[in-house]
């Protein structure tokens, strides 16, 4: 795997994101995370951990593919992403995020559609920036951070592209838990793993559906227009 590392110890799988560089989203990307969602449920993990390398998370979609694809592709590649990130809302394990450094547009969604968001104090920025950037936020999107964004706090997120620092998430209850700033994110997210283990894993997994499944699948039901809709008014 050339995006990202896989790695599963004592119920707990780990997948660690590092291209070397920001850890942009592209086929590849989507490509490497299913294989290792598929790996974490065929090990038989109890718990699903996504982390990054020092510094960075993830600045999101490729931003140097996009202007490349043609209309088709583009529609595919966002069908794509919306998938892939759902599947990391719905999945069967619980999930946490966990890291220090930079989560941006899609690195964000990732983070805000696990289950716990654990950030490492520090000069990083927490930021759904697509409208700041021109881009809509379709219904899966929204759904995701609504789903960790407290509702006070969705026009500011959303709608006005406000980027946090993970104190300031922290302490508007979007991130669930703050690692003082030089500590080891890893260990701390350790504690919390064990926590979530001792969990029935079946209710939990069931549990989650019946929370989830619904709006998803209506999500997932607009896409289609809503994103045909949208690239069409693109010059």
């Amino acid at each position: 795997m050339t995006k990202m590392s896989y790695t599963s110890s004592d119920g707990i799988a780990r997948i660690t994101l590092d291209d070397g560089k920001m850890n942009v989203m592209n086929w590849e990307f989507f490509t490497e995370l299913n294989d290792c969602l598929d790996q974490a449920l065929s090990d038989g993990s109890r718990v699903l951990v996504f982390t990054g390398r020092p510094g960075v998370f993830s600045a999101g979609l490729d931003l140097k593919l996009l202007p490349t694809q043609s209309f088709e592709e583009q529609l595919r590649f966002q069908w794509t992403f919306a998938e892939t990130m759902l599947r990391v809302y719905l999945f069967p394990l619980p999930t946490i995020a966990a890291y220090a450094g930079h989560a941006v547009a899609g690195g964000a969604i990732l983070s805000y559609a696990c289950d716990r968001y654990m950030a490492g104090d520090g000069s990083f920025i927490i930021q759904i920036n697509e409208v700041a950037n021109k881009m809509m936020l379709p219904t899966w999107i929204t759904l995701i951070c609504r789903s960790s964004i407290p509702p006070q706090f969705w026009k500011e997120a959303l709608l006005h592209a406000r980027a946090y620092s993970p104190r300031e998430a922290f302490e508007k209850g979007i991130v669930d838990d703050l690692v003082a700033e030089g500590d080891d994110v890893l260990e701390a997210v350790g504690r919390t793993a064990a926590e979530l283990m001792r969990l029935d894993g079946k209710a939990y997994a069931a549990t989650k559906s019946c929370l989830r499944r619904d709006e998803a699948a209506h999500a997932m039901d607009v896409f289609d227009k809503e994103l045909a809709g949208w690239l069409i008014q693109i010059p």
